[in-house]
């Protein structure tokens, strides 16, 4: 593969509505859209960074300005022979892993093109349908999220994770709980919590959880390990796993029983995979997050989760969860089972709407110019 050219879009899709975190509420999706071009061929990658740095330092801001200056001069016209090359290629610039995942993405789609291989096949996958569940927001009142877990249990999805943080945990996790029983229930914190604050959380043991999601701050890899030596409900990492040694590291300290792989968030599919690898081989279940994600990084995600061990269900709703207008031709959907089908066409197996992504571009960029 060698880079001739690439453009970027700025994009702000609407979301259907409103979606509230501990570190704050969206109504629009901010993300970036690349396409890398070579020998007529297009490879599409998205970046998951959103418009501010609620979640990660990185936001879109930041990504346009690392990819303008530093990564797209570094990659133009180099010969890539396998997307995993791109790790080296950008050695020199530290972080800014999601502008990084960005383009990797957009070279495996290219390559999936000229190999005539789905990305799910290109990655090792093993699955043709991958569970899913929902994320829930946080809801204005207790009554009212009981009643959106109903709509989404209704919509067929079988595992709901809830986003808790202080004063909008322990009460809403219950209601939850005691009036589905029986379903797959877990919860996320975002880094809601300090350590002071475990035996406040401890109720959360009792509501029979399929995991604890990222109750600490991101940097608090030691202070997790504090944390599950007193939950039995295992303690899964998000934000502070951000590579493969970060996740070694993790699991040497006793931090976490599971962990959530982003793509985006470690940098790009080829570090994914080596996560998986590494969890797998120590029969540690991981499960796929998801970022809002357009349908682009959606069928990315869903390539990802039909690896081997992905065993609990992805944050990969259909498309019709968040968006009313895809940037996609192609609209997913969920199936009688809570799953969701993995494509099957060469690379990512998408096409773009070309109407909606300049309906929703506020900017673009052609590199080189």
């Amino acid at each position: 593969m060698r880079i001739e050219k690439i453009v970027m879009d700025h994009l702000r899709m609407p979301l259907k509505s409103a979606f509230e975190t501990s570190f704050g509420r969206s109504i629009n999706r901010d993300c970036l859209l690349l396409r890398v071009y070579d020998d007529g061929l297009e490879g599409i990658g998205e970046c998951a960074a959103d418009w501010d740095p609620g979640y990660s330092s990185e936001t879109v801001g930041t990504s346009w300005v690392i990819l303008e200056q530093f990564i797209l001069p570094i990659v133009l016209g180099v010969d890539f022979n396998m997307p995993q090359d791109l790790q080296k290629q950008l050695a020199s610039i530290r972080g800014h892993r999601m502008a990084k995942a960005a383009l990797e993405m957009a070279l495996w789609d290219l390559y999936g093109k000229q190999m005539q291989m789905p990305l799910k096949e290109l990655l090792g996958g093993v699955k043709d349908r991958v569970d899913v569940g929902v994320s829930v927001g946080i809801q204005n009142t207790t009554p009212e999220l009981v009643e959106t877990v109903s709509k989404f249990l209704e919509d067929g999805y079988q595992r709901i994770k809830l986003k808790i943080k202080p004063a909008r945990d322990i009460e809403d996790v219950k209601a939850v709980r005691f009036t589905f029983p029986k379903i797959r229930l877990q919860v996320d914190a975002n880094s809601a919590y300090t350590l002071a604050d475990t035996e406040r959380l401890l109720p959360l043991d009792e509501l029979n959880l399929l995991l604890i999601e990222q109750p600490l701050d991101e940097e608090d890899l030691w202070d997790h390990h504090k944390i599950q030596k007193l939950f039995h409900t295992p303690i899964c990492l998000d934000e502070s796993i951000l590579s493969v040694q970060h996740a070694r590291q993790a699991l040497e300290m006793q931090s976490c029983r599971v962990i959530n792989i982003k793509a985006g968030r470690v940098g790009g599919l080829t570090e994914a995979k080596k996560i998986h690898d590494l969890c797998l081989g120590q029969s540690i279940p991981v499960w796929c997050g998801g970022m809002l994600e357009t349908g682009v990084g959606r069928v990315s995600n869903l390539a990802l989760a039909s690896l081997p061990g992905f065993t609990l269900p992805g944050d990969i709703s259909a498309t019709d969860r968040y968006y009313d207008e895809d940037i996609t031709n192609e609209r997913f959907i969920l199936n009688s089972d809570s799953t969701i089908d993995v494509q099957k066409g060469i690379g990512l197996g998408i096409t773009l709407n070309q109407k909606a992504v300049k309906k929703y571009s506020l900017r673009e960029l052609v590199f080189p110019n």
